[in-house]
């Protein structure tokens, strides 16, 4: 079983509750919205880290920037279609999207085209109200902003 664990910003603003999420970087997702968007994350081997631990590190790989300090709340699980179990925390912060670097990943692009070229692990990142949220969030990951809602009242 795969697993993934990440953080999951939130903000109050005047029009109420935003959660940053990252959009998935490369190829597939290049011309999607719906679905391509989600929290921060990556995978990590359970028993070589704690799931927290993973979290706080595939912040740092993701977004490029130290995870924010705060309360974190747990999200608990979901399973993804594909299968991979994903773990989430929130904590409220504010980030300007615009100090984002992203980190990288390598793949073979066109496919059997023999080329690999280097594309974003997420291309961009957005704060989003819970509506639009649910709009665009990887499916099962939209349990997350229904926790995150309860939670926050």
């Amino acid at each position: 079983m795969r697993t993934s664990a990440g953080l999951l910003l939130f903000r109050h603003t005047p029009d109420g509750l935003e959660v940053l999420l990252g959009h998935m970087g490369g190829p597939f997702f290049a011309h999607r919205d719906a679905g391509a968007w989600g929290v921060p994350k990556g995978e990590y081997e359970p028993g070589s880290e704690s799931a927290w631990d993973a979290a706080r590190r595939e912040f740092q790989e993701e977004l490029g920037l130290a995870p924010p300090d705060g309360e974190a709340v747990p999200l608990g699980e979901v399973r993804q279609a594909n299968g991979k179990v994903v773990t989430a925390w929130a904590i409220e912060a504010d980030l300007d999207p615009a100090t984002v670097v992203p980190g990288t990943f390598r793949m073979e692009w066109p496919p059997k085209s023999g080329r690999t070229q280097e594309f974003p692990e997420l291309d961009r990142v957005e704060w989003f109200g819970l509506d639009r949220a649910r709009a665009v969030i990887v499916t099962a990951q939209a349990a997350f902003l229904d926790r995150l809602a309860e939670h926050s009242g």
